[in-house]
């Protein structure tokens, strides 16, 4: 599954169009490596995104095969505080 769709049904972005935007301006970790919008999620991966003021880093814990699946059990957060460039 796509990047900005997966934070979109995991419930980490409320919008896929926010979650893209996330990913064009280099907000949003997979990794600890900058991801587009169309990197492929798989299970075990950290995902970190930061939304300006503040940050959320969560771990996949498994991936939906139906992509209008939304569940916050996809993700385990594992960070959630304020940005480290705040």
């Amino acid at each position: 599954m796509r990047l900005d769709r997966f934070l979109q049904v995991s419930r980490l972005v409320r919008r896929r169009t926010l979650a893209d935007r996330l990913c064009t301006h280099h907000r949003v970790r997979v990794n600890d490596h900058v991801a587009k919008a169309s990197t492929r999620v798989r299970v075990g991966d950290v995902i970190e995104v930061d939304f300006g003021g503040r940050r959320v880093v969560a771990r996949v814990l498994k991936v939906p095969e139906d992509p209008r699946a939304r569940d916050a059990g996809f993700v385990e957060v594992l960070e959630r505080g304020p940005s480290e460039e705040a």
